[in-house]
């Protein structure tokens, strides 16, 4: 007996039946748009190592979220750039905030975009560290234990309090502090913020990818790094502990960060949880992109699409990226 010949490319053959068997489609409502915020006023500052990317006063933030709403993306995070900084990132916990007041101007803006507060101590803190730093630092091996976890978490919840009080629907601990997420869901329950979410950077790891972010926020630590606290980028298993723990904690969405490396993580997430799982496809990713179309060996839109496809197949439910908005437009190009 004869089998008639298996032609894959039948379904290949036209656009329409390509869309119609694709089996992951990206759309803007899967993107949440990254913004740097500063004080003053019509501040449209560049960001050199991240083409394309400002730091924004106030009144240009709003702008932004009103263009990024307008192209149907659902959502913003929002990172601050102090006034003045110290040890304990005081900015970071005022009601007078930089993102405080971003927060507040975007939701009178646009009520119904969704405001995600970054919360963590490093673009606010004059030694650029994710938590109160000890008067004494403890030699561990080559390493040094310097952040004290629990006082950490104390100024977490005050600055919590505040992005709430501002009117942010979600808040984003990113610190990778044991036992932020309860803390930080404690802390909005017992204040009666029942309603806002907690998306936690439950698996962050200690990336090389991060460079020009830190440019952006001006928050490289001043002496040591971050291993102490973030993963191992050799480790896989290690996330799965780490997303139980925060789900535990009251975690409503749980974040991978980087996206690109660790799409196989994404993936493991995926699986082993019901909550939304986040990507974040982060600074350095964008920039390697970037700098690739400007010297013409890439195509920009082509690689753009492409990548966030990727994420999304892993799966990732949704993706903070800096392409957020050329990718909503690209994809309206398309349709």
């Amino acid at each position: 007996m004869s089998f008639p010949t298996t032609r894959l490319s039948r379904l290949r053959a036209a656009p329409a039946l390509r869309l119609m068997v694709r089996e992951t489609t990206l759309a803007p409502d899967d993107f949440v748009f990254p913004m740097f915020v500063v004080h003053g006023e019509g501040v449209r500052r560049e960001i050199k190592s991240m083409p394309g990317m400002c730091q924004l006063s106030v009144d240009q933030a709003v702008t932004e979220a009103q263009e990024a709403a307008a192209l149907g993306i659902p959502s913003v995070v929002l990172f601050g750039i102090p006034a003045e900084k110290d040890a304990l990132g005081s900015e970071n916990f005022s009601d007078e905030g930089i993102v405080q007041q971003a927060t507040r101007a975007i939701k009178a803006a646009l009520p119904d975009l969704i405001v995600i507060a970054d919360v963590c101590m490093c673009e606010y803190t004059d030694h650029g560290h994710c938590g109160v730093v000890r008067d004494q630092i403890l030699d561990i091996g080559d390493q040094s234990s310097f952040i004290d976890n629990d006082a950490t978490l104390e100024v977490l919840k005050k600055a919590t309090l505040t992005y709430a009080r501002a009117g942010a629907d979600v808040i984003a601990p990113s610190g990778m502090m044991d036992g932020m997420v309860g803390a930080i869901r404690a802390a909005l329950d017992g204040e009666g913020f029942v309603n806002v979410s907690i998306l936690s950077y439950a698996i962050k790891y200690a990336s090389a990818f991060y460079g020009p972010f830190r440019d952006a926020a001006d928050g490289a630590p001043k002496f040591g790094d971050r291993r102490t606290h973030q993963m191992d980028p050799a480790n896989a298993r290690e996330a799965l502990r780490e997303l139980a723990l925060d789900i535990k904690e009251g975690a409503d969405m749980v974040m991978v960060k980087p996206a690109l490396p660790y799409l196989d993580v994404i993936h493991r997430v995926r699986e082993a949880c019901q909550v939304p799982v986040a990507a974040y496809n982060v600074s350095g990713e964008y920039a390697m992109i970037k700098a690739a179309a400007a010297n013409g060996w890439l195509n920009e839109r082509a690689v753009v699409l492409e990548l966030l496809t990727g994420i999304k197949r892993a799966g990732a439910d949704l993706i903070l990226t800096y392409h957020a908005k050329d990718a909503a437009r690209w994809l309206a190009e398309e349709r």
